[in-house]
């Protein structure tokens, strides 16, 4: 069977939470809380990281799948688990499969990151690709639940997996007593329903703000609602939130527990991603990082000590520097600008010489000389400029403009 109904509809308490902590005693770890001066100061408080980015795996996916797997009867132990998952899910679940014994199938996006693959493999887990994208990949892996009775892991909505996540929450009123508000990223919910759910039965008074991307962000009209409700086509680059519909299980804790659920944009979220990396010398992908993008986006909104949960930092390096590019870009420290000049000798030196003199790097030159869109003694050349800030991209663009130079991008 694949999961038990009246199970998975069971509430999570403060009790199941303390249960999970004690069995994940010895795998999970405690992760560091990292100050961080920058953000403090924004905020006016005290503000640190949960590093959830430094667990084994990677994320606090281990913590919830572990807890799971650990919960089931020797007979659905013996007929293995399978998950879907694009990655964070899919190590965690390989890897406390492997810990228990249990046999188990992961089945990912046919695009899914080569490290996460490899890594997800490496745990112990047979690794099946399906589908384009999570939905259909889901679908098969529950498909192979039915065919073989393999136990389907759900990354998100089922009371273990809450109770496993919740240790987070423990860990942070031990490792911060003085907290008054939590900020952690929203997919599925799991996380931050475990969290609430640990964190509110002891310390009622701290407040708990959920994050979701703008471009995925199917709490607001849910709670709205009073629901779980579909939104079509989520789209952000935090892949780790990136959930289409709440959570049933999780939807209802989040629903009675957690204050607030706010969202961020793409910029917002890049320009945190690039902050972690500079500032705190910490790997956090987008969704991870969408905690901090929450805190620089309304500073004034938080009462401190803040603790932001950083949930995960298994990045794809290709994605790692689109994203940091478009992190410079919102912080004006990366510049595009198309133009066009006279096709003749010494026409790109003088451009190039142009931009020495305000002081712009530059780290790509694209010249077109034969285009139908040129004149006969036009060349279009894109430059990309390494810069100091929105001031110094305007003064860049007046450079350019007053020396003659047409701007088309």
């Amino acid at each position: 069977m694949s999961y038990r109904p009246a199970d998975s509809l069971r509430a999570v308490t403060l009790d199941d939470v303390r249960g999970a902590q004690k069995m994940l005693s010895g795998v999970a770890r405690m992760t560091a809380m990292e100050g961080s001066r920058h953000l403090s100061q924004l905020v006016g408080a005290p503000v640190h990281f949960k590093c959830e980015n430094l667990q084994r795996t990677g994320s606090f996916k281990l913590r919830g799948a572990y807890v799971r797997i650990s919960g089931l009867l020797p007979e659905e132990r013996a007929a293995g688990v399978v998950a879907a998952s694009a990655g964070n899910h899919a190590q965690g679940v390989a890897l406390a499969s492997s810990l228990l014994g249990v046999r188990s199938t992961v089945f990912m996006p046919q695009g899914a990151p080569l490290p996460k693959i490899s890594a997800t493999r490496e745990y112990g887990a047979e690794v099946r690709l399906h589908g384009q994208v999570v939905d259909e990949t889901l679908a098969a892996a529950q498909e192979y639940a039915l065919e073989t009775g393999a136990v389907f892991i759900h990354p998100f909505d089922h009371p273990d997996v809450i109770a496993g996540q919740g240790t987070v929450g423990l860990e942070i009123l031990e490792q911060c007593p003085e907290v008054r508000t939590i900020v952690v990223g929203v997919g599925g919910g799991g996380l931050a329903a475990g969290i609430a759910v640990a964190v509110k039965a002891l310390r009622p008074d701290v407040r708990i703000v959920g994050v979701q991307a703008a471009g995925a962000a199917a709490y607001p009209p849910s709670l709205a609602a009073g629901r779980p409700v579909s939104i079509r086509n989520p789209a952000t680059m935090a892949d780790g939130i990136k959930v289409g519909r709440p959570g049933d299980v999780p939807f209802a804790l989040v629903g009675d527990l957690v204050d607030e659920v706010r969202t961020v944009t793409e910029d917002e979220l890049s320009t945190a991603l690039l902050l972690c990396l500079e500032r705190a010398k910490l790997v956090v992908e987008p969704a991870g990082a969408s905690p901090v993008a929450a805190l620089l986006s309304r500073p004034e909104s938080f009462d401190g000590p803040v603790v932001a949960v950083l949930s995960g930092g298994n990045v794809d390096p290709v994605l790692m520097e689109r994203v940091l590019r478009h992190g410079m870009a919102a912080q004006g420290r990366y510049l595009a600008v198309r133009l066009r000049l006279k096709d003749r000798p010494g026409a790109l030196a003088t451009l190039l010489g142009v931009l020495s003199v305000v002081d712009a790097n530059v780290l790509d030159v694209g010249h077109v000389r034969t285009d139908p869109r040129l004149g006969l003694t036009e060349a279009e050349v894109e430059l990309h400029l390494e810069t100091k800030g929105p001031t110094h991209c305007a003064e860049v663009g007046r450079a350019l403009r007053e020396s003659g130079y047409t701007v088309i991008g």
